[in-house]
């Protein structure tokens, strides 16, 4: 891993250790690699990653905490899959995948894979996620706001002050 590498991007995702976490993690890197225009690397990650939470279910004990933390980060020249749980054992990955993993405090890893980005990107080319500006589906509901005239907007306050035009 490269340590000296700094973090563009970062998203996560926290899970507890059930069979359905597995489709939560397959949503979330599709979901996060639409936003960050990185589709080419869908399938790919989401085999790495879905293959990592797997693994981190099969190890959990039911005694113990039960969450798991999915991670994506852009950093360099790689996308980075980090998974943190309790009790793990690194499931078998591509010879290609450089992997690696940290003890944590409490008995928890920190389990990664560096995935290369495509040719020629890094993490730093990777656009920013955009999103546009929306009303909530209540004032949609309501239409166009109406125009209001600040003169009347003044009397109504001046009237609310309890003072009427020096009229007591």
């Amino acid at each position: 891993m490269q340590v000296n590498a700094q973090t563009a991007q970062v998203d996560d995702l926290t899970l507890i250790a059930l069979p359905t976490a597995v489709n939560c993690a397959d949503m979330f890197v599709r979901f996060t690699l639409g936003e960050w225009r990185l589709r080419n690397l869908i399938e790919e990650t989401s085999h790495v990653a879905c293959a990592l939470v797997e693994a981190a279910i099969e190890c959990a004990d039911p005694k113990t905490s039960r969450l798991i933390t999915l991670r994506l980060r852009l950093s360099g020249e790689y996308l980075v899959i980090e998974l943190e749980a309790a009790r793990f054992v690194m499931p078998p990955t591509s010879p290609d995948l450089r992997t690696g993993e940290l003890p944590l405090g409490g008995g928890a890893k920190l389990i990664w894979c560096e995935l290369p980005l495509p040719t020629g990107v890094n993490a730093n080319a990777v656009p920013l996620p955009r999103r546009e500006p929306r009303r909530s589906p209540a004032a949609e509901a309501l239409g166009d706001e109406p125009d209001v005239d600040p003169e009347l907007i003044q009397r109504i306050l001046f009237g609310l002050g309890g003072s009427m035009g020096g009229n007591a």
